[in-house]
């Protein structure tokens, strides 16, 4: 892949690198926060063959890239002059809810380190499953060593989060890093253990509280530092604040946290962690079905984000959740879905990429399967919907928990061994697990794709995925029989020609107006199901300058089977000399096995079925 040709490509649909705020990344999205959303152009951007689809979601303008996206990440950070130490830039005059707000916080804070998280869970999982085996000893070397490396990263949360938020909020990540090495310092965790009561700061009583792993009180800490220091930059003079600011807010905010910030964001750390038990106490079953079945819906629409602060702070404040299991379903769902897919298509295209997609749903990256095979074929989406929420009503109601974060995957099973070895709760996840995969799998291996089915011989009103209904009457001509190179050879795309009988060009499906010739001879079509179709009426009738055409709609405007597109005076354009066979050509042929004409009649009438395409 052209990773420095995809990157200009993405800069220049993006509106420029001065269009751009902020960029970071997840495990499969480059996701852009932009000054003015409206000079992307989100479209040109999903036309590119290197981009799977493009999300506006969140507040944030997200290209989704695929697994891997941190090259072509590194090539528009270069292409844009981007560096990792940019601070990001507040949008003037931006209103946003605050739903996007929260979601675009919690990405840009959780997003750069989300895969090291994902390998820590991993890494632990595979621990966790070594020592139920009888291969490791948890007083070994071999084991502490692992464990150190995949417990690092959740004991020292307030160092990372500190520099992440820092960088978020527009201020000196080092400077928030510093604060939340503070809450972990190994003299105020002797102070924890101690459990003393007698300790004051300045006369005022503190109250230590184990702020390892946590989340929320780091957080709120960085906020108020990037606060202060802001406002103590514009008073200090430059040679003074390179060291007075972070001294006064070292100073300032690190007692602060103590004191204040930290016990009311521990006490919100525990509110929200009952608040969340007690709900998944009421029903965990109803619970298991609720998120499997919409969890895939909210990755689409980048709402997921709100949900994972909760999971890492089950972990830190009960050392357990229980809602990640719940997703497992949801994400082998669309796995089966797509397996489902790659064993029923045809289609050499749509089988290598639902092969690869498999591969990487199985690992917990769901996005190429989402988007580039459910999704785009309706069906196989809703049935990994339906068999994500079974699965999980069945892992909600074993009461299924999970004891280190990461991405939900086939991983995720071991990461649910308890110390004491494989219980009833693991063996619910796993059912639930491939109970999913499988139904998943069978639904859309059964219904999930169209099948072709005979063309009829009377009108029809209505457009199947892979059908074009004849948009007017008159007699059919094979693509080479038309009176011009260009569409007799196919260089423009697959399709048939007809020499019109009336005076109408109509709406061949359900879809869209995607361009119209100013000259408004010729139509460009897309319909639902991406079919893209170019009607071209008669040969060299663009020197009619648009004389004799009437355009009844415009660009972007929504059509459905039987709709006026263009009225056309058929008698005055024979009269000045000109052949009307008209064009009805698939556009975008190469992403089909086959464009085929439906009837084998010399005639035909407007609305019956006039060409199909084979996927």
């Amino acid at each position: 892949m052209d990773y420095q040709g995809l990157a200009q490509a993405i800069l220049k649909h993006v509106g420029g690198k001065e269009n751009i705020v902020s960029l970071v990344h997840c495990a499969t999205r480059l996701r852009f926060k932009l000054n003015d959303s409206s000079l992307a152009e989100p479209q040109a951007l999903k036309n590119n063959p290197d981009v799977i689809t493009v999300v506006e979601s969140g507040g944030q303008f997200q290209v989704v890239i695929g697994n891997h996206v941190h090259d072509v990440y590194t090539a528009v950070c270069a292409a844009a002059g981007i560096s990792e130490g940019d601070v990001t830039k507040e949008i003037r005059g931006e209103k946003s809810n605050p739903l996007n707000r929260l979601i675009d916080i919690v990405s840009a804070i959780f997003t750069p380190f989300l895969g090291v998280m994902a390998a820590s869970g991993i890494l632990k999982g595979m621990l966790a499953l070594s020592v139920v085996c009888g291969w490791l000893n948890t007083e070994s070397a071999t084991y502490k060593i692992w464990f150190a490396a995949s417990d690092s990263l959740f004991y020292f949360f307030p160092l990372v989060l500190g520099y992440t938020a820092g960088k978020k909020f527009g201020g000196s990540p080092f400077l928030t890093m510093a604060i939340g090495g503070a809450l972990t310092h190994p003299l105020i965790m002797q102070a924890f253990d101690a459990a003393s009561q007698s300790e004051r700061f300045l006369g005022i009583p503190v109250t230590f509280i184990n702020y390892s792993s946590s989340v929320i009180p780091v957080i709120f800490a960085a906020w108020v530092s990037c606060w202060l220091e802001k406002r103590c930059n514009k008073v200090f003079p430059a040679a003074m604040k390179n060291f007075f600011t972070p001294l006064v807010c070292l100073g300032a905010v690190v007692p602060l946290t103590f004191l204040i910030i930290g016990p009311a964001a521990t006490w919100l750390s525990q509110m929200l962690a009952n608040g969340y038990q007690a709900i998944y106490a009421f029903a965990p079953w109803l619970a298991g079905t609720v998120m499997g079945a919409i969890w895939q819906v909210c990755v689409i629409f980048g709402l997921h984000w709100g949900l994972v602060p909760i999971m890492i702070n089950n972990l830190s404040v009960l050392g357990q959740d229980t809602l990640m299991p719940l997703l497992l379903p949801a994400v082998m769902g669309q796995v089966g879905a797509t397996l489902g897919v790659f064993l029923s298509t045809r289609d050499a295209k749509l089988k290598v990429l639902s092969g690869s997609a498999v591969t990487a749903g199985i690992f917990g990256i769901t996005e190429p399967a989402v988007y580039g095979v459910t999704l785009p074929n309706r069906r196989p989406f809703i049935f990994g919907c339906i068999a994500g929420g079974i699965g999980g009503a069945i892992v909600g109601f074993s009461q299924s928990h999970l004891y280190s974060f990461g991405l939900a995957s086939i991983f995720s099973l071991a990461q649910m061994l308890p110390p004491g070895g494989m219980d009833s709760t693991v063996w619910g996840a796993i059912i639930g697990t491939l109970l999913s995969l499988l139904l998943a799998c069978a639904l859309t291996w059964a219904f999930g794709l169209p099948r072709s089915t005979p063309a009829s011989s009377s009108p029809t009103a209505i457009a199947g995925d892979q059908d074009i209904l004849a948009p007017m009457s008159g007699t059919v001509l094979a693509m080479g029989q038309v009176p011009d190179a260009t569409f007799a050879e196919g260089l423009l795309g697959k399709g048939a020609a007809i020499i019109p009988l009336t005076n109408e060009v109509r709406a061949p499906f359900y879809g869209e107006v995607a361009s119209l010739f100013q000259t408004r001879h010729a139509i460009g079509l897309l319909s639902d199901s991406g079919i893209e179709v170019l009607i071209h009426i008669g040969i060299d009738t663009v020197k009619l300058d648009g004389q004799h055409f009437t355009a009844h709609v415009q660009p972007g405007d929504k059509i459905r089977p039987g709709d006026l597109l263009i009225e056309f005076d058929r008698e005055a354009i024979l009269a000045a000399g000109y052949d009307l066979a008209t064009p009805i050509i698939v556009s975008n042929s190469e992403n089909y096995r086959e464009v085929t004409r439906v009837t084998t009649q010399s005639s035909i009438d407007t609305g019956m079925p006039f060409l199909t395409v084979e996927r």
